[in-house]
C-alpha cells in the first residue's frame, strides 16, 4: 500500500516531525490529515519507493520556493497523461484478477451465468412476486472486494434500501430482476456490469470485479 508511505513523506514533512499521532500537536494532526488527503488524491499513480522520492523532492521545492528542477510547461501537463496511464494499467490487471473470480462464480452448483457476464447464484428462493427492470424494490445488501473487503452493506446501516432497477449497475437490474420475494441470492458482477475503468471513489478501483448478497424484501411497484 502507497498511502501510508506518502502520507509520512509530504504530511509530517511540512509538520517537521517524526513523532507518532498521540505525541503530535493538533496542528501537526492537521497535516497529518493534509497527508491523507494528497495520498488519497494520489493513489492512481501507485508509486514506487524511488517515484516517492521525486514527489517528495517536488513537494519540499515547491514549498520551500526552490526553483523547479523541470522545466513546468513541459512537464505539467504530462501529471495527467501518467495518471490515464496508471489508471488503465491497474484496471487491466484487476479486471484479469476479476476473470478468475467470476469464473469460479460460475463453476459453482445452481450458479448461472448471464449474456451480460455476471452470475447469479440463489442462496434462498424466495416465494414472493418477481420484479421487473423497471421496478422500485426494496433490498437488505453486503457488497465486497474479491479479497472480502466490505465496501458498502445496508445490514450495517440498519435499514433496506429501495431503488429503481433500471437507475443501477447493470448486474444489479438484471440479477434483482432475477429473484423473488424473500429470496436471497449472490451476485458476481465483473467490471463491465458494474463501474468499468472508472471505479468508484476511493472504494471500488477501476476494473474491479464486486459480489454482492442480496435479498429482496419487497417490490414496491413501478418507477
Amino acid at each position: 500500500m502507497m498511502t501510508r508511505p506518502l502520507l509520512l513523506a509530504l504530511g509530517l514533512a511540512l509538520a517537521g516531525s517524526g513523532a507518532v499521532a498521540a505525541d503530535m500537536t493538533d496542528e501537526q494532526k492537521t497535516l497529518y490529515a493534509l497527508g491523507q488527503m494528497v495520498a488519497r488524491q494520489t493513489a492512481v499513480f501507485q508509486l514506487t519507493p524511488d517515484e516517492l522520492d521525486a514527489v517528495q523532492q517536488g513537494w519540499r521545492d515547491a514549498v520551500s520556493g526552490t526553483d523547479s528542477a523541470v522545466d513546468m510547461n513541459v512537464y505539467g501537463p504530462k501529471v495527467n497523461q501518467l495518471a490515464a496511464t496508471r489508471r488503465e494499467a491497474a484496471a487491466m490487471k484487476v479486471a484479469e484478477q476479476g476473470k478468475a473470480v467470476v469464473a469460479a462464480a460460475a463453476a459453482e452448483a445452481g450458479a448461472i451465468k448471464a449474456e451480460s457476464g455476471f452470475v447469479y447464484l440463489p442462496l434462498s428462493e424466495g416465494e414472493g412476486s418477481q420484479p421487473s427492470g423497471s421496478d422500485v424494490v426494496k433490498v437488505h445488501y453486503r457488497g465486497t472486494l474479491p479479497d472480502g473487503t466490505e465496501f458498502d452493506s445496508s445490514y450495517k446501516r440498519g435499514e433496506a434500501s429501495t431503488f429503481p432497477l433500471d437507475g443501477v449497475i447493470k448486474c444489479w437490474t438484471e440479477g434483482v430482476a432475477m429473484m423473488k420475494v424473500g429470496g436471497k441470492a449472490r451476485l458476481t458482477c465483473p467490471a463491465e456490469t458494474a463501474y468499468g475503468d472508472r471505479g468508484a471513489g476511493n472504494v471500488i478501483p477501476p476494473g474491479a470485479t464486486l459480489i454482492f448478497e442480496v435479498e429482496l424484501a419487497e417490490v414496491v411497484g413501478k418507477e
